[in-house]
């Protein structure tokens, strides 16, 4: 099982057949990726492609024999859709494509996925970054969320969804462009490192104290 795992292959309800999802950095693809996914789709007859919530595409009923061979067909390669660590980054359009865009969420997403895709961390850690207020990638539920503003990115941790879900904390505002993805680095290197066995973020910082968290990071060199 671990072997299908580390193959990205997801077992479906019908305990017989296999999900599998390309890893698509920023929701972005190419139109040959696509007719790949599509002819791999028709060879090997799988039941449903899905576009997922986190901007992937899943080919759905795949037989265990042929997950080797579609990978090999498609020469993408899996998402982090499974396991402890950090996922695909959800990302809007922003000042590349969104007329409402006040920061080009695309570039820095692109940035955190090159640098964060599939990273072992105490538990699952989701990334969500939108160009502006409208919150197209779910910034405010996601463990860490990156809001576009108009003086700089509003950084939230500790969000998440499920049974308990959970609203990011507001830990700054107005950070730079080029000071960002420091800020980031900080945050995983604070919860990797403090965490207790499998916990989330936000019920890390519920269990210290958001004050106590935010003690922990030196903001005052990310803000202007």
């Amino acid at each position: 099982m671990n072997d299908l795992l580390d193959k990205g292959a997801v077992l479906q309800r019908d305990k017989e057949t296999y999900a599998i999802a390309p890893h698509i950095p920023a929701g972005l693809i190419t139109s040959d990726q696509l007719r790949k996914l599509a002819d791999v789709a028709d060879k090997y007859k799988v039941s449903a492609i899905k576009i997922t919530a986190a901007q992937r595409i899943a080919l759905v009923g795949l037989k265990e024999k042929d997950i080797d061979s579609a990978w090999s067909d498609l020469g993408m390669s899996p998402g982090a859709a499974i396991g402890l660590c950090v996922r695909s980054i959800k990302t809007c359009p922003g000042t590349t494509f969104c007329k409402r865009g006040f920061r080009d969420s695309v570039s820095l997403g692109l940035k955190l996925d090159d640098r964060y895709h599939g990273m072992n961390l105490p538990n699952k850690l989701k990334i969500g970054v939108s160009g502006c207020a409208n919150s197209c990638s779910d910034n405010h539920t996601r463990d860490i969320g990156l809001m576009g503003m108009p003086k700089g990115w509003a950084v939230f941790v500790g969000g998440k969804g499920g049974t308990k879900p959970r609203l990011g904390d507001r830990l700054a505002i107005n950070i730079p462009d080029d000071k960002v993805l420091d800020l980031v680095d900080d945050i995983v290197k604070v919860y990797a490192n403090n965490a207790d066995g499998k916990e989330r973020l936000g019920s890390y910082i519920d269990r210290i104290g958001f004050e106590e968290f935010k003690s922990m990071i030196d903001l005052d060199k990310y803000i202007k």
